[in-house]
């Protein structure tokens, strides 16, 4: 089976990844950090702006079963891509928005994407989500894989980056 691989920041990588793995398609769901200067970067470092990495969800998907641009439609619908440097309550560089691109063809997909979206005026803000070339992947510590899985907590929920989101409509 051939497999694909799709990186994206959106803020808290645990609610990011619980909503990603539930995408028909996806084979795997990681988090880790992608996007700074500092090998083998910690949650800590991370948070105190020590290494410039964003948190992401990397994800290995069959390509035959589903098309990058319903990852992006996904991706567009856990976070406010119009918010700089913060997602909800949570502010600082490692949860801007991000898509990291594989192939040409995702970063020709996103850029897409983001024109159609800033075209279509259902948005007060412009997407602040910049595109850029994939990184190495750091892996974040074993915890926060599956988190909400593992704690049954909802701490970073989408539900509230939602409302977050529904904010930026034009038609509010």
């Amino acid at each position: 089976m051939p497999t694909a691989v799709a990186t994206f920041a959106a803020g808290c990588f645990w609610g990011v990844e619980d909503v990603f793995r539930q995408v028909p398609g996806v084979l795997d769901a990681a988090v880790g950090y992608m996007g700074g200067e500092k090998d083998h970067p910690t949650y800590e470092e991370v948070c105190a702006d020590e290494t410039g990495h964003a948190e992401v969800v990397q994800l290995t998907y069959d390509p035959d079963v589903l098309d990058y641009n319903v990852l992006l439609s996904v991706f567009w619908q856990v976070h406010d891509p119009t918010q700089v440097d913060r997602q909800g309550p949570d502010v600082g560089r490692q949860y801007r928005s991000v898509i990291f691109f594989h192939l040409e063809e995702q970063r020709v997909a996103a850029k897409m994407q983001i024109a159609m979206l800033n075209e279509s005026g259902k948005l007060r803000r412009p997407i602040a989500t910049s595109v850029e070339p994939a990184m190495r992947f750091w892996r974040a510590e074993e915890y926060h894989q599956r988190y909400f899985e593992k704690n049954g907590i909802r701490h970073c929920r989408i539900e509230v980056v939602e409302e977050t989101a529904e904010d930026t409509r034009a038609d509010n």
